[in-house]
């Protein structure tokens, strides 16, 4: 049975941030993403590494009147307005483009081996807060639809839920909208209703990336849900570098640890992470990455595992089936 890496990143700059992290004492940070992004696609060529980066529809625009062109008509009425991108717009001074609008690195990801662009929804959607409907939900996708195929010529077929927020219902939005393949969580008690947070969960979700306190990571290829949308759980996320902290090794080495459980017993592993997290200390965060890559290279030769993105997973389970 042949195992695999599959990588997806929630690529969204400030657009995912905007309701935790105040901009202006933000833009050193999204500077060193800037830097760190070309350099992560450098290391993915060099290693042959499959990956979707789940983009947020907004970052593809040239600037904000471009943003503002794309917007759907029907915006999310949460029921705290914190969550709203456009809500959190309109209440800036002062918008730093940089940090918001970058569709030469989304030219960067597209001209790059083996990389695919999925979505994160158009605005950072929240599909299970209160206030929101389907039929906004259904704006958004066609919102970001609308700017990949326009903009880049690309259909997108792999869909990243903002915060993880997916349930079932969600789920069959998006295949109504024509995504093939979602991320999902894994099935983790600390995992589940990710809009409704608190201080226990987060522990055992940091805990977990130390010492095994879930059930395993690595799985077999899931069935398809309602026919044709193939769902692929999360397994592990990979955490930035902290200089102050004494576990960055510690949690590399799980993460090797998991590929090659699942490299020997022919699963899949997949590994996510945001590309801005690498904005902070981003020439120590490439190096723990490209250690993760060089040992996928190890398992490549070992065990015979491959690298694919959440879009090339589709292609594999046609082949499994036939």
């Amino acid at each position: 049975m042949t195992s695999f890496l599959i990588i997806s990143l929630d690529f969204e700059l400030h657009w995912g941030r905007f309701d935790k992290i105040p901009l202006s004492g933000a833009l050193d940070y999204y500077r060193g993403a800037r830097y760190a992004i070309p350099k992560m696609l450098d290391l993915f060529d060099r290693h042959h590494i499959h990956a979707t980066w789940a983009t947020v529809g907004s970052l593809m625009a040239e600037n904000e009147e471009e943003w503002r062109q794309y917007n759907p008509e029907i915006q999310p009425s949460y029921e705290n307005l914190k969550y709203s991108a456009y809500h959190w717009f309109t209440n800036q001074d002062r918008i730093a483009g940089d940090a918001l609008f970058a569709p030469d690195l989304v030219k960067l990801v597209i001209d790059c081996p083996y990389q695919e662009i999925g979505s994160h929804t158009f605005a950072h959607y929240y599909t299970c807060e209160p206030g929101q409907s389907d039929e906004q939900f259904r704006a958004d996708l066609k919102a970001a639809q609308k700017i990949a195929k326009e903009k880049f010529s690309i259909s997108l077929d792999s869909l990243v839920f903002p915060r993880n927020q997916v349930d079932r219902h969600s789920l069959q939005i998006a295949r109504e909208e024509g995504f093939r393949t979602a991320r999902t969580n894994p099935k983790d008690w600390y995992w589940k209703d990710t809009h409704r947070e608190n201080l226990i969960k987060r522990l055992f979700r940091t805990g977990d990336t130390l010492i095994s306190l879930g059930e395993k990571t690595s799985y077999t290829l899931p069935e398809k849900q309602n026919g044709d949308l193939l769902p692929l759980p999360a397994s592990r996320l990979l955490r930035p570098y902290r200089k102050t902290s004494l576990f960055n090794q510690k949690r590399i080495n799980r993460i090797k640890e998991e590929m090659e459980r699942a490299a020997r017993l022919g699963e899949l592993y997949h590994l996510w992470w945001h590309p801005h997290n690498f904005g902070h200390f981003p020439e120590e965060n490439l190096q723990c990455l490209e250690g993760v890559l060089q040992h996928f290279r190890k398992l490549e030769g070992d065990y015979g595992m491959v690298s694919r993105g959440m879009g090339g997973m589709l292609n594999e389970e046609l082949r499994m089936k036939n």
